[in-house]
């Protein structure tokens, strides 16, 4: 994955429905918060800073620390993996999940302290390198 631009204005101008350009806002101002990055284009994935991974079978690549991406059908909230947060997931809120999404289709129905939560242990993951089954070094 690849930083393909740093405005993330058309992302969040193209979000729809109208709940979701809402979310994708306030996502934003949360993940800003937490990373103290600003929101860059991967894609249609709305990344916060990067971070260089590698799995001890020689696979590696680039991601943002944090992202998200504001999907038709709900909000996309990539983590880490689900089985550190299972007691946050347990009262989040309305949300289904696979193996490292997060699908939200209405923030105001879940608990945004819990979200903070849950981003927070992810980046601190992220930060203190991931694990031995992926080796992750921050590169902005």
């Amino acid at each position: 994955m690849q930083i393909t631009g740093d405005d993330i204005g058309p992302i969040l101008s193209r979000a729809t429905p109208a709940v979701r350009r809402r979310d994708a806002e306030t996502l934003v101002a949360l993940m800003q918060e937490i990373t103290g990055r600003e929101g860059r284009a991967w894609g249609s994935i709305i990344g916060f800073g990067a971070c260089h991974y590698r799995y001890p079978t020689g696979n590696e690549g680039d991601m943002p620390i944090l992202a998200f991406a504001p999907r038709k059908a709900a909000s996309v909230i990539y983590l880490d993996g689900m089985e550190a947060h299972a007691h946050d997931l347990a009262v989040l809120g309305p949300h289904t999940s696979s193996v490292g999404c997060l699908y939200v289709k209405d923030l105001e129905l879940i608990d945004l302290t819990v979200l903070e939560r849950i981003l927070r242990r992810c980046m601190a993951w992220t930060e203190a390198g991931g694990s031995e089954q992926m080796r992750i070094t921050i590169t902005a």
